[in-house]
């Protein structure tokens, strides 16, 4: 277990750490020469039962503010020092108003110097102590009276941690392992060593981790926990490793350690903050600040989500946008000072910590993080899922906001109820019902066409896509629609013929004069193969008794049912030619520097004739297959996925 000092400078926080440890935590020379707690310090004190209990020294001076955050990451149990001849000093309310908004609700005051006041003084300092503590998480902590010198208080101190250590947080060591980084140096002969509380999960010697946000790939060649040598460390001690793959300045305070899974570095979350009672006016839109959080210190500004400001003493969602990227993780706490660094202004946790573009008073970006902040993370996804996204949770993303291992994200998936739908390596979630409701609107919407036009082969991929939004629901993504269909499609009860979808039970055909006509066709149609289909012209020549007129009619009835696919007015080309012609589009626009169709590449390596290759194109930017820019023709779908494989000749 970690124990954090906290309190106003030359209180004695650093003599009550000696006085428990034995071991004098200024480090520094300016330290020694000062007198003052200039960064932090670190001393171990053994247990009975082998344990061993961390204490982190953090600086007591207004200036060292910066370094006093870098130390509060990982601290499970509050050390706040209070001199009784002084009493509360405006650093000891600094202090305690972060370790109040990071969320730290274990501790005990020590209430130091008692043996240099009265029974009267210290009953009052006591007091003061009291109503200081009343508004925050640490009201009920107990004020123990205690002097380094006379040692009067310090077995009651020192039987109090025991205590606190005997209570552990297990869920800590769950997820992915995590360090902030407070310190990074050199030693000759071992390499780079980096300290810092781990925050979760566990690590061992050997482990191949991640710098974040940088991304270097490190291995862990040794590491001592709570300052002795070690095989494992675990969330909740700190640790110092060794690290392999990395220089001492490619890795410095403020990064974090991290298990690869766990490495998403970002420049933008939203979460909802509590602005200090002690600040003088309202926090406005885009004001910038600085972001604490674990030992990093970041510029931010800050975007509204509700309101026009944050009163003193008030909560509300925001956005902030990072001067760069951090690691951050959904439950993270942070901490906001001003621009100058010399106030702390508020803070609060991450509820999202990739978000997206901020668009001020959206109704449904509020819902999406009040889900988001439940703590449990079965309660939050199932909140989320209830909000029914129309391109559903992304549930990949939502395991690393929630560093769940593999074993908790799987349990959570069989807990929550829910229907996959997997896109690569992502997988997205939606409610059962959502899915059903939007194959249910799907079913109508190609009835309702299959009744106005029953020789009709059905709808296209873009004009069904389209028919899918109403007042009531907004229409999927693209991606997210194709995905569904895809699905719909396996399952039988969707058919694809060509560019065209159709309810699976849904059969167009020709009869009598029309079915003789297409018989003769048909054969034309096929013999030149995908690359070479013939003119309307052409087949009218060879037979005269042919009339324009009749095969123009009976092409566009077979067009409409999915047989045929009219190219402009000379040409009528099979489904599955289409197909292919559309594959070898997709392959060449791949192939090209700029991902881009080119209309004369096209030509020349397919061999279609310079007449077919323009209306070809046109149509397939037409459909939405193809889309024109000033560098040729970006692809915009797969060709296998829109014309299909089962297109009917």
């Amino acid at each position: 277990m970690i124990i954090g000092t906290a309190g106003h400078i030359d209180h004695g926080k650093t003599s009550l750490v000696k006085a428990l440890t034995g071991i004098d935590t200024d480090r520094l020379k300016e330290e020694k020469e000062r007198g003052i707690t200039v960064d932090l310090g670190f001393a171990y004190q053994p247990g009975a039962d082998g344990s061993v209990l961390g204490f982190v020294d953090v600086p007591g001076h207004e200036r060292l503010i910066r370094n006093m955050l870098a130390g509060a990451t990982g601290i499970d149990h509050v050390l706040l020092v209070v001199a009784a001849d002084d009493g509360p000093m405006p650093q000891t309310r600094e202090h305690l108003a972060i370790l109040d908004l990071l969320g730290l609700a274990r501790g005990v005051v020590a209430l130091t110097k008692a043996d240099l006041v009265s029974g009267e003084r210290l009953a009052q300092a006591t007091a003061e102590v009291r109503a200081l503590l009343a508004p925050t998480a640490l009201a009920d902590a107990d004020v123990l009276p205690v002097s380094c010198v006379t040692g009067q208080g310090m077995e009651a101190l020192a039987r109090h941690l025991a205590q606190a250590r005997a209570e552990p947080d297990p869920a800590r060591e769950r997820g992915h392992f995590r360090l902030a980084v407070d310190r990074s140096f050199s030693l000759p002969g071992i390499g780079t060593v980096v300290t810092g509380t781990a925050a979760s999960g566990r690590v061992a010697v050997g482990d191949r981790l991640v710098v974040s946000p940088g991304g270097r790939a490190v291995r862990v060649r040794g590491l001592h926990a709570q300052n002795r040598r070690a095989d494992t460390g675990r969330a909740g001690e700190r640790l110092a490793l060794n690290l392999a793959g990395v220089d001492k300045g490619e890795v410095a305070r403020g990064d974090w350690i991290v298990a690869e899974p766990a490495h998403a570095p970002t420049q933008r979350i939203e979460g909802r903050i509590r602005v200090l009672a002690s600040e003088a006016k309202p926090l406005a839109h885009w004001t910038p600040l600085h972001l604490h959080l674990g030992a990093a210190d970041v510029g931010a500004r800050i975007v509204l989500l509700e309101g026009g400001a944050i009163a003193p003493g008030a909560s509300a969602w925001v956005q902030l946008e990072l001067d760069r990227p951090i690691a951050a993780l959904r439950g993270d706490r942070f901490i906001l000072r001003d621009q100058s660094a010399l106030r702390t202004v508020g803070g609060g946790s991450v509820a999202d910590a990739f978000a997206p573009p901020a668009r001020r008073h959206k109704r449904e970006r509020l819902d999406v993080l009040a889900a988001l902040a439940q703590p449990n993370p079965a309660d939050a996804l199932a909140a989320l899922l209830a909000l029914a996204p129309p391109n559903g949770v992304d549930f990949t993303r939502f395991v690393t906001q929630c560093n769940l291992l593999q074993g908790d994200a799987q349990a959570l998936a069989q807990a929550v109820p829910h229907r996959a739908i997997h896109a690569g390596a992502t997988t997205l979630a939606f409610a059962p019902r959502q899915i059903d409701q939007l194959g249910a609107r799907l079913a109508e919407v190609l009835a309702a066409h299959h009744r106005r036009a029953p020789d009709s082969p059905g709808l296209t991929v873009e004009v069904l896509h389209r028919a899918l939004a109403t007042k009531a629901a907004a229409r999927p993504g693209a991606a997210v629609f194709a995905l569904l269909l895809g699905e719909l499609i396996r399952a039988g009860s969707l058919r694809r013929s060509g560019p065209y979808l159709s309810l699976a039970g849904h059969e167009a055909s020709l009869q009598g004069a029309d079915l003789k006509l297409w018989e003769r066709l048909q054969p034309w149609l096929a013999e030149g193969g995908w690359n070479h289909p013939p003119k309307l012209t052409d087949m009218l020549a060879r037979d005269r008794t042919l009339h324009r007129e009749a095969v123009t009619r009976l092409l566009n009835k077979a067009a409409r049912m999915g047989k045929v696919v009219a190219v402009g007015p000379e040409y009528f080309i099979l489904a599955s030619h289409l197909c292919e012609l559309a594959v070898q589009a997709q392959a060449l626009a791949q192939a090209d520097e700029h991902r881009r169709l080119n209309v004369k590449t096209y030509r020349e390596r397919t061999g279609i004739s310079r007449h077919l290759s323009l209306p070809l194109v046109e149509f397939f930017d037409h459909i939405g297959f193809t889309k024109r820019d000033p560098e040729g023709r970006k692809i915009r779908r797969d060709a296998n996925e829109m014309f299909g494989h089962d297109a009917q000749g």
